[in-house]
């Protein structure tokens, strides 16, 4: 059985039309996904992502497991800050990425909900004399996100005096029409953004603000498929889409993701086996195509007759004028610039490596 969003009633007023997506039911978008882009790219998107999952870690030991459980260094934040990090298995491949947000008593471990069961059962078969406790508060929550160059000032409308956070990932909870709003810097487009932790019970009376104050700022909806355009561009992965349980983690391109100085973790050995030796066999790259129609996931990447890799994602860019492609290639034809070819249905679509991301915001 689907799963759907508190908001989708919501939505329907708003002219959603829905899809499947994960095993949830979805907006697709709101009448015109590429008026849904520009907004963003322009003024302001609102996003519902409470198809993502939220798990609590508390206890006297909650620092050092979860340190030995994930690639990042949680050890070093304060409460407040935020850093993203992957879950690995003991061969160094990813079982989820995530978000890790430190709170003064405890960690918040975002990823999305479909990964979420999978997770709980990895980290429980480690979890033995730890004093730690993990609380599943999925549906407990919903998280929307502000994208946008207007997403700031947005919320100045919405919280005067607040002093937002400056760094990505950081966070601070705010009081908002008497409901708790953890706001978390998070740029998802390329673009300035804010990802907004709100308890289910408040999401419709909290949403009904954001969009009363939302409309001198020409805040829209923003749906499933502009946000696939939006990510692309931006380069930003998706599991399950980019990466997934063959991947290791270096392959993926999420350095950020990853501290080399940290102590042991699981599937640390690999990731500095692979670190040590100097590079990996193949890297996700992106790819700029000739003409104007996207690749396939799963269509092959060759340079001459010699297969090279595989696409993962494409879309049309409007930001770019040409079809994109994210993608895993062999560790010879890395360089941005290489000439390659994307077959797809019998036919060589032409296609140049490109570092990521393909889109740059025009202010900073």
């Amino acid at each position: 059985m689907p799963k759907q969003s508190p908001l989708k009633e919501r939505h329907q007023l708003n002219g959603a039309v829905f899809g499947d997506e994960d095993g949830w039911i979805l907006p697709l978008h709101f009448g015109d996904s590429l008026q849904e882009y520009q907004s963003v790219r322009t003024h302001t998107g609102i996003l519902d992502l409470c198809n993502r999952g939220l798990l609590r870690f508390s206890g006297p030991d909650r620092v050092s497991y979860l340190q030995g459980m994930v690639s990042n260094d949680v050890k070093q934040l304060a409460a407040g800050q935020g850093v993203q990090a992957a879950v690995l298995d003991i061969q160094g491949k990813i079982l989820a990425d995530t978000r890790v947000f430190c709170l003064d008593d405890s960690f918040l471990l975002d990823l999305w909900e479909p990964l979420k069961d999978k997770i709980l059962v990895h980290l429980n078969r480690y979890l033995i004399a730890d004093e730690v406790e993990i609380t599943d508060l999925t549906g407990q929550y919903g998280t929307l996100s502000l994208q946008g160059p207007k997403a700031r000032p947005l919320l100045r409308e919405l919280l005067p005096q607040a002093e937002f956070p400056a760094s990505e990932l950081d966070h601070r909870e705010f009081q908002l029409g008497g409901a708790g709003v953890r706001v978390a810097r998070s740029t998802r487009t390329g673009e300035e953004g804010y990802d907004l932790l709100i308890a289910t019970r408040d999401l419709l009376p909290t949403v009904s603000r954001i969009q009363e104050a939302g409309k001198p700022f020409f805040l829209r909806w923003i749906g499933s498929q502009a946000q696939e355009i939006l990510r692309v561009e931006a380069g930003v992965l998706r599991y399950g889409v980019d990466m997934n349980e063959d991947n290791l983690l270096l392959e993926t391109g999420l350095d950020q993701a990853v501290s080399f100085q940290k102590g042991c973790y699981l599937g640390q050995e690999v990731v500095e086996r692979v670190r040590s030796r100097g590079h990996v066999n193949k890297r996700l790259v992106g790819l700029l195509l000739e003409g104007d129609t996207a690749a396939e996931p799963g269509n092959a990447i060759r340079a001459g007759e010699k297969g090279i890799g595989k696409v993962t994602s494409s879309i049309l860019s409007p930001a770019r004028k040409c079809p994109l492609a994210l993608g895993y290639v062999q560790r010879d034809f890395l360089k941005p610039g290489t000439p390659v070819t994307i077959q797809r249905d019998g036919k060589s679509i032409p296609a140049t490596v490109s570092a990521l991301p393909f889109y740059q915001p025009p202010f900073p």
